[in-house]
């Protein structure tokens, strides 16, 4: 279990005492601050990161899961953060990488012919995403931020299931629009 002070702060905080919060956030947000900007290389997201511990916190004390004390639990909470977030922003930069790829507009020192084949190649896309139904481009702009699967199901409140049938039906619309 915690130590004494911490597991009485946190089970204060549970019951609603926003003094024992500010105790323990007073007592963590240092190291923890530290500890996030290391992994995350960047002040506003591990300030980000850092908030969103404290209330992954609440959530998971529901779960009932705990660490053998409260310093260890709470940077366990952070390191799960950090790599979610790594993950994320690893599928968005792939993701952009492959819509930058389809939709270049100027390449560097590119032919003027070539220009003109990315340029027309981006307005195609461009016009087939803006004659797609309204589920199919919010899908299509999600994704190209680097949604899961799953993130896509959460966010768009449908099955895992339904995400895959319309990505298929997305990717197969766009095919059509573009090659004629």
């Amino acid at each position: 279990m915690f130590s004494r002070s911490d597991e009485s702060l946190y089970q204060r905080w549970i019951d609603g005492d926003l003094a024992a919060f500010d105790a323990l956030y007073t007592r963590y947000e240092a190291p923890l601050y530290g500890f996030l900007r290391r992994q995350l290389g960047n002040d506003a997201e591990a300030e980000d990161a850092l908030h969103e511990t404290f209330l992954a916190l609440l959530k998971d004390h529901a779960r009932g899961r705990r660490a053998q004390t409260f310093k260890a639990w709470l940077f366990e909470v952070a390191r799960h953060l950090v790599l979610n977030r790594s993950r994320t922003s690893q599928r968005a930069a792939r993701a952009h990488e492959g819509v930058v790829h389809l939709v270049e507009l100027e390449p560097a020192r590119a032919a003027p012919d070539e220009l003109l084949q990315h340029r027309q190649a981006s307005e195609a896309v461009t016009a087939a995403v803006q004659k797609l139904p309204a589920p199919l481009a919010e899908l299509f702009h999600l994704r190209a931020q680097g949604l899961s699967y799953d993130e896509l199901a959460s966010v768009l409140g449908v099955p895992l299931g339904t995400v895959k049938s319309r990505l298929h039906e997305l990717v197969k619309r766009l095919h059509q629009e573009v090659s004629s």
